[in-house]
């Protein structure tokens, strides 16, 4: 389960954020998910108590925003949604899609106290 050890860099980044701004207490998380990044946003919560357990994240709430997927055709300029890494157009049956949307796992904001 690869979402545990994308926590832990969450909260990387979060001790990083807390060393440079000094604050005591994180209150929320909000991630920014893609929908082709292979990250589940459920398994993403399950692993999040674990990794926030006893640090100044622990109790915070987790926001999770999910980005669908996007590309655009090499063929047509087309920019269309995709639902897999595989896709075509289907404008123009490219199957050479180059996303564009949807395949990053962003630390978007925190708030914190």
């Amino acid at each position: 389960m690869h979402e545990l050890s994308l926590m832990a860099s969450v909260m990387a980044i979060v001790d990083d954020a807390r060393t440079a701004q000094g604050f005591a207490k994180v209150r929320v998380i909000r991630l920014q998910v893609g929908a082709l990044c292979h990250a589940e946003p459920d398994a993403l919560r399950f692993c999040f108590d674990a990794v926030t357990s006893g640090t100044v994240a622990a109790g915070s709430q987790l926001i999770i925003e999910v980005v669908p997927g996007r590309g655009r055709c090499p063929s047509c300029n087309q920019v269309v949604a995709m639902e897999s890494r595989c896709d075509c157009c289907p404008h123009c049956a490219d199957p050479q899609l180059r996303m564009i949307a949807g395949d990053a796992l962003r630390v978007l904001d925190l708030e914190v106290e």
